[in-house]
């Protein structure tokens, strides 16, 4: 099997299977009739930039990371809530707040400062010129299917 596919294979996996370690991604995959070692599928986890979050067994498992700030809102946010002038809350599932989080960060919002999170909910602080409530408006439609880029 080429690296592609693989891939295709190992995100896959992660989005259907509770799979917390590298040896069970492997077993996985060869359990599906692929032939792999450890060394290959370590270095495809670090190349797909696969993230740990937590299942609600409690148990860390892998899973791939969200595309962009409305991809990750989706898949991580349960609710929006302005709190101040400048703060918005997020909710997450127990686990979920540092990888929503993370990709916040990473997405460059024009009106987000920074996010700070908990195990279950976010902070993200509004920069100048943005108040709460538009902030908490744009992340809140986010949470419908479809909606955003």
């Amino acid at each position: 099997m080429n690296r592609v596919g693989r891939q295709a294979a190992i995100l896959r996996l992660v989005q259907d299977q509770a799979l917390s370690t590298q040896a069970e991604l492997v077993q996985a995959l060869r359990d599906e009739g692929h032939d792999v070692v450890q060394t290959t599928v370590s270095r495809d986890v670090t190349e797909l930039g696969l993230i740990k979050v937590r299942a609600p067994s409690g148990r860390l498992i892998y899973a791939a990371p969200a595309t962009g700030i409305p991809a990750a809102m989706r898949r991580y946010a349960t609710g929006v809530e302005a709190a101040s002038s400048g703060l918005v809350i997020v909710s997450t599932p127990s686990g979920y707040a540092s990888a929503l989080a993370q990709a916040i960060d990473e997405g460059g919002h024009p009106s987000i400062a920074g996010t700070l999170a908990g195990d279950n909910t976010i902070f993200i602080a509004a920069k100048v010129g943005t108040t709460a409530g538009e902030l908490q408006a744009e992340l809140a439609a986010y949470l419908s299917d479809g909606v955003g880029p």
